[in-house]
């Protein structure tokens, strides 16, 4: 998804409040979250996803709070800069990757994943029951904690 509608009329319907009350509740849960970006995950959409123990993307997927037309618009007025902020950004694969955003990368077919979705889709299984039986080896408490902890060492800056 490109994320939410960014407008008054999404907000007096309760959007944000929607979004928190994921977060609330994923945050919480006792069992093992992987999320897995198969395409864009953009603005609040990417937010739910965030929650969670593992993220795994797809080579070629995408994941930000915001996408890059709606951040070049809102920096530079301009959406026609959207390449640039996208590059600004490091919302790839590979980038979150490095950033420890994203906990693996699974590698698609020549041409993307839509050219053998079978494979495909038994690469996506194998990574995901891997990361499943290492999660499963911990407690719910333990769950709750690494989710915790994979929150708040999500990225890098510098002082």
């Amino acid at each position: 998804t490109k994320g939410a509608y960014p407008g008054k009329a999404a907000e007096e319907r309760g959007q944000s409040e929607s979004i928190a009350r994921n977060l609330v509740e994923m945050a919480s849960l006792t069992v093992p979250v992987i999320s897995i970006v198969i395409g864009e995950g953009g603005s609040g959409g990417a937010l739910g996803l965030g929650i969670t123990n593992r993220i795994l993307m797809l080579e070629n997927s995408t994941y930000s709070v915001i996408s890059p037309e709606g951040a070049s618009a809102l920096l530079w007025k301009d959406s026609n800069l959207a390449k640039i902020a996208a590059e600004t950004m490091k919302i790839t694969a590979e980038d979150l990757y490095e950033l420890n955003i994203a906990d693996e990368v699974i590698k698609e077919p020549l041409g993307g994943a839509h050219h053998d979705v079978e494979t495909q889709a038994q690469s996506i299984k194998r990574t995901f029951e891997s990361h499943l039986s290492e999660l499963n080896q911990l407690t719910q408490e333990e769950l709750v904690e690494d989710r915790y902890q994979k929150c708040r060492t999500i990225g890098s800056y510098t002082e």
